[in-house]
């Protein structure tokens, strides 16, 4: 049987644990309508988990017991024993539906940071951050990741292209793009850049192309949805060798 999982600033240290956290409350009692004896998984973000068991749960807290402490095994990492793959999708700005459906997706195939990027042909500049925040954590429980990706401010093309040069590898996703050949067994950090709906414009496309540590690439012959995209390249980036 799958536990439930929670994602929160837990001490799983202790034998025990009380939570007085109200959305954990509401989710654990009125949502998955958890009860005494049942038993859930608690991680804290740092990888760290733990297998409990409810043995109070009422309006103000849950208290539960520590039955078994381990390490998650589920975040990404580099084949034959190489560093731990760190994804950050810088996503252009899209409308709220497929820019949340992009994060959500992004987050359950293993990327650790999002950053929203304004380009050129932006159109929707808004975002409820606190909405897409509980997206991520709840498609990180979902999907049994161990940390919690960070959404980071959002940021101009530019300042994008600039705090990107201190990934070890920048990909910008364009059409025309040659297919992703670069070994990436011993790279731990690496940018994916999608482009907006309408595509990059032509200037964005040549700072990449004369920036150090960018490589032009595709995704095939056809044109994909931005939110697909991100997707896409994503899962790529996450499981390329």
């Amino acid at each position: 049987m799958r536990l439930h999982r929670f994602i929160g600033n837990f001490d799983l240290s202790k034998k025990e644990v009380s939570v007085n956290d109200a959305d954990f409350i509401n989710q654990a009692k009125n949502v998955l309508r958890l009860k005494y004896g049942d038993k859930l998984i608690l991680c804290d973000g740092n990888l760290n988990e733990a297998v409990a068991e409810i043995v109070n749960l009422n309006k103000e807290f849950v208290e539960l017991k520590i039955l078994e402490t381990y390490k998650n095994q589920n975040e990404p990492a580099s084949p034959a024993g190489g560093p731990e793959r760190n994804v950050i999708l810088y996503c252009p700005i899209l409308k709220k539906e497929n820019f949340e459906w992009a994060v959500q997706k992004a987050v359950e195939v293993g990327v650790r940071e999002i950053t929203p990027i304004i380009t050129a042909r932006t159109v929707k500049l808004g975002l409820n951050k606190d909405r897409l925040e509980k997206i991520i954590k709840e498609a990180a429980e979902q999907s049994g990741r161990g940390i919690l990706p960070r959404l980071n401010e959002a940021i101009d093309f530019d300042e994008a292209i600039k705090s990107a040069k201190e990934n070890d590898l920048n990909l910008f996703f364009n059409i025309g793009g040659k297919n992703v050949q670069h070994s990436m067994s011993n790279i731990s950090k690496i940018g994916i850049f999608i482009g907006p709906e309408g595509g990059w414009d032509e200037e964005e496309i040549k700072k990449a192309q004369s920036s150090n540590g960018f490589t032009i690439v595709g995704l095939g012959k056809t044109i994909l949805r931005a939110e697909t995209a991100a997707v896409i390249a994503s899962y790529q980036t996450v499981n390329l060798c």
